[in-house]
């Protein structure tokens, strides 16, 4: 073997990581318990949103994704316009610059390819076709590892996706509608595969539900205000979807349930303010949950949960916990039918409380019955990550893994 051969990879991580959505670092956590275990020779870094938290929290060094510190603020004044023009020429170079220095670039889940949510071309969809094109152009695979996609409306923002899909050397998606509505952009997806969420694959704590009186609830709240084509009525979304949720929480107070309301992202925070202010009972605390081990362990131990932020959702599902889904796009119906759910959904946008009540109490009546199907379900999820894995080695670390074989070898 010769000294090239001995080399260690080096694999760079890219995303808004570190930036305050757990769901995005809970799926980075994920890849980094893989490499750890199996490639701890690999040296790993990141191009993310928030470097000195994905330093401090998971030991790497991280470079921050954009030159300009202002990029996610609206530029109204001509200085600020033109330093955020200048740091999209600046972050051409940055990028392709980091790029270069790696041989495998992973962009760890999250729903980088779609626009479910409010969303720029030239904000995270322009990042990512810098990350593509310039693997691409220096030879270093990126690759797309159970990731969330949708079809975009919006014509600049669909050719930037539909790009760096193109350009990566592996993909995958994290439900098959993700995989339908890239084919339907036009980027093949004949040997593309379909895995669960990479949350699955992190570590889930006990449930502690027990038989004795009805325990607490947990309600996951979202700063939800439409997708990205809902910008118009952006406020009326949201005035709707609060009052449906309050309304609803309130409706537990009165039969005497205690109230654990859950964020997925820190823009939550004023959502959960809104709740405690308008129902004033102790019957409502707060979680400060960090990761989604937190959102985990507060999800374990409810009797129910319902919520509206995806990895909400996850965590909750992954714990076994029966989970009632206030779907605010496609992707959380696929989840809830992958998890044997789909009864169970309700739309954000259009919050009932009187119907979510009614429907609340249905699943709990169920409970038993969705717990044994939420376990195997979750079984299943694990086996194939493990799949995942395996085939994301055979793309990414041939040589590795050639190398790996022959030590083990007889």
């Amino acid at each position: 073997m010769t000294a090239a051969d001995e080399s260690p990879v080096r694999v760079g991580v890219f995303g808004l990581l570190g930036s305050g959505n757990l769901g995005n670092d809970g799926s980075l956590e994920a890849v980094l318990g893989y490499l750890r275990a199996e490639h701890p020779e690999a040296v790993v870094d990141a191009l993310c949103g928030g470097p000195e938290v994905v330093a401090t929290r998971y030991g790497i060094p991280a470079t921050r994704l954009h030159w300009y510190r202002g990029e996610y603020r609206t530029a109204s004044r001509a200085g600020a316009i033109a330093a955020k023009g200048l740091g999209k020429l600046v972050d051409a170079f940055r990028t392709a610059a980091w790029v270069r220095r790696h041989d495998v670039v992973i962009v760890p889940g999250m729903g980088v390819l779609e626009a479910t949510l409010p969303l720029r071309p030239w904000g995270f969809p322009y990042s990512l076709f810098l990350l593509c094109a310039s693997g691409r152009l220096f030879g270093t695979r990126v690759a797309l590892v159970s990731v969330g996609a949708a079809a975009i409306g919006n014509r600049p923002t669909r050719a930037l996706v539909r790009r760096s899909a193109r350009l990566a050397a592996y993909r995958s998606y994290r439900d098959a509608l993700s995989r339908d509505a890239m084919r339907a952009m036009g980027v093949d997806t004949t040997h593309d595969k379909v895995y669960p969420d990479l949350a699955f694959a992190l570590p889930t704590p006990p449930a502690s539900a027990t038989s004795g009186p009805p325990g607490p609830v947990c309600v996951g709240v979202m700063a939800f205000h439409g997708g990205n084509d809902d910008r118009a009525r952006a406020d009326e979304i949201h005035r709707r979807y609060l009052d449906g949720t309050t309304r609803f929480v309130r409706a537990l107070v009165d039969d005497g349930r205690q109230v654990r309301l859950l964020t997925g992202d820190e823009c939550d925070a004023p959502v959960v303010a809104a709740i405690l202010d308008a129902v004033d009972s102790p019957l409502v605390t707060a979680a400060e949950a960090s990761s989604l081990a937190d959102l985990m362990k507060e999800t374990a131990a409810a009797d129910t949960v319902v919520a509206t932020r995806y990895h909400n959702l996850i965590c909750a599902l992954k714990v076994g916990t029966p989970t009632l889904a206030l779907s605010y796009a496609a992707k959380s119906d696929a989840l809830m039918a992958r998890m044997g759910l789909d009864a169970y959904c309700h739309p954000a946008r259009e919050v009932d409380p009187d119907q979510l009540l009614e429907q609340f109490r249905t699943m709990e009546k169920r409970s038993a019955e969705l717990r044994r199907i939420l376990a195997e379900r979750n079984l299943l999820a694990v086996r194939q990550l493990e799949h995942q894995f395996a085939a994301l080695a055979s793309a990414l670390f041939p040589a590795a893994d050639h190398a790996h074989a022959l030590r083990e070898a007889p």
